[in-house]
């Protein structure tokens, strides 16, 4: 940028917008009538094709929105995708390389790769430090513009960059919607709407209660009793999906969608039929990129040959922001805002989504509508281990041969799941420990990894199991570093909104970060962030550090 430039938008500082950045939000906008909640649809698409954010461009923005500058820079500023670059400051580079430095990654070798990736690169990339991108099982992972490179190394990152090889490619093995409706896809769904009766929507309900189906988002509410919830108050309804999924370890959103996107999409329409749904919302995370071109993709299908009348559908792209992940959050994030928790109550299932009744569920939820509904509640209850029924979808990362995600019984415990679907630990590698719920859900050790692995069963050992992101540690692991891994994560992701999460994750990984840890004071600390944090992330976040302190004192020797 030359000085003359810098000059002029200097002088522009807190005035109206110069008429080339106007004339280039109409672009943005698409001549649509311009709308609120769409703000980080429209910071989305300028950053696509800008590659960042300036001052300009986000005055024309808030003026042609009759926003205040002040609004929408507190939005773009929230969000960890969004690049926002001052007056002074020059355009980044053309390329971005993004690395992961989550718990996974980082057992990998991600943090060598960092600092190489930064030695042979120099300044010609932008490279960012960036917490879990959802593909634990092929650690490390880095992103090369929106294209996910799977067990990374220097020499592949600089041959995509070389390449050109930037963008995301839409998944090959994902079902279409012709071969999804030549196997009958899309039938049960037809079945509901010409019924139409309620007797039809109690019998679907009751499915879901007789199979115990829990929401496998994290907080397992059960998925019937919600749908009763949201019936029960008035019209007109909305309806939320959260495919969020940035706690660090977790990926099974990313493979069923990858494979079978309307067996998700069916699952969601009977839910809005059962509950009376006018307008659907799908919230996706940005780091999926191909997965975003495929649910247009589907989506796009889907509406021009319907197989019934549907509602009005969305899909809505993420920012970079954890806290998203959880409900309230989210629902702020679709209407244009930061993703600040709200206060509760009133639940978002009385006053969601622009003030309105809203079921929101999780991607894999919906994704079971149709087994059940096909295959009936005792076929689902079938399943199960050690006295708990259902099936679960476990993202499995660390030390075992064969990452994945793998479909097993309920209750199965770390010992069975690493013998019987990961192909045992890797050579040369003793188990230690495991997260059994990513992040947020703890540390167990080994003595205790025959604990059956389910909804409420590890809550006497201070940890849950939350959407089954199992990580698993060895013997030439450091514990208390991967605690720390996970405080610095909650630090960076924690919204600010709350003192006790805000303040107290930055101070705990601060004082995990010394060689000799003051425990009197890092349990004070705990305690304050459980029992005074808004949300979930300040009340899960303690977890590890107090499972660290709770069964590995050898470490602290």
């Amino acid at each position: 940028m030359s000085s003359e430039e810098k000059q002029g938008k200097a002088s522009r500082r807190g005035r109206s917008a110069a008429p080339e950045d106007l004339a280039a939000i109409r672009t943005y906008l698409d001549q649509e009538p311009t709308r609120r909640d769409l703000l980080i649809e429209y910071l989305h698409r300028i950053q696509d094709d800008r590659g960042y954010l300036d001052r300009g461009i986000l005055t024309a923005l808030a003026e042609t929105l009759r926003l205040s500058i002040a609004e929408v820079y507190e939005v773009a500023s929230f969000y960890h995708h969004f690049n926002l670059i001052s007056d002074e400051t020059s355009p980044p580079p053309a390329v971005t390389v993004r690395v992961c430095d989550s718990i996974s990654c980082g057992l990998a070798g991600g943090e060598s790769l960092l600092g190489d990736l930064q030695h042979r690169l120099g300044d010609s990339v932008r490279i960012q430090r960036v917490p879990c991108v959802g593909r634990c099982d092929s650690a490390p992972v880095a992103v090369v513009g929106t294209r996910s490179i799977p067990f990374a190394t220097t020499e592949s990152v600089c041959h995509t960059i070389d390449q050109d090889i930037l963008l995301e490619p839409i998944p090959l093995t994902a079902d279409t919607y012709a071969r999804y409706l030549e196997s009958g896809g899309y039938e049960r769904l037809k079945a509901l709407v010409n019924e139409g009766n309620e007797e039809t929507k109690e019998a679907i309900i009751r499915v879901l209660e007789n199979a115990n189906l829990r929401g496998l988002g994290g907080a397992g509410f059960p998925a019937g009793r919600k749908w009763r919830i949201v019936r029960g108050f008035p019209a007109p309804r909305m309806m939320a999906v959260n495919i969020d999924e940035g706690e660090p370890g977790t990926f099974k959103d990313r493979y069923y969608l990858e494979h079978n996107p309307h067996r998700f999409l069916e699952g969601m329409l009977i839910a809005a039929t059962v509950v009376d749904v006018e307008k659907i919302f799908i919230y996706l995370r940005d780091e999926y990129a191909g997965i975003r071109a495929l649910l247009q993709q589907e989506l796009q299908s889907l509406a021009k040959n319907p197989p019934c009348r549907l509602p009005e559908i969305e899909l809505r792209r993420g920012a970079g922001a954890y806290i998203c992940g959880e409900e309230s959050a989210m629902i702020e994030s679709i209407e244009g805002k930061r993703g600040i928790p709200r206060l509760r109550p009133p639940y978002i299932a009385e006053n969601g989504l622009f003030g309105r009744p809203t079921l929101e569920h999780n991607m894999e939820t919906l994704y079971w509508i149709c087994d059940l509904l096909d295959k009936g509640a005792d076929w689902f209850s079938s399943h199960g281990r050690n006295g708990r029924t259902g099936l679960r979808s476990f993202s499995v990362s660390g030390r075992v041969n064969n990452p994945g995600m793998y479909l097993a019984p309920a209750g199965i415990s770390l010992d069975e799941l690493i013998e019987e679907y990961c192909g045992g630990m890797l050579p040369g590698h003793k188990l230690k420990a495991y997260f059994p719920g990513g992040a947020s859900g703890g540390i167990l050790p080994a003595s205790l990894s025959d604990v059956p692995l389910d909804f409420d069963t590890l809550n006497e050992y201070g940890c849950f199991i939350g959407s089954a992101a199992i990580i698993v540690l060895s013997d030439q692991d450091s514990v208390r570093e991967q605690a720390l891994n996970a405080m610095r994560f909650f630090a960076r992701e924690s919204c600010g909104q709350c003192t006790p999460c805000r303040v107290g994750t930055t101070k705990a990984a601060s004082l995990m970060a010394q060689s000799d840890w003051d425990q009197s004071l890092l349990q004070e600390l705990c305690q304050v962030m459980s029992d005074a944090s808004i949300c979930g992330l300040g009340q899960a976040a303690p977890n590890p550090l107090l499972c660290v302190l709770k069964y590995f004192p050898e470490e602290f020797s």
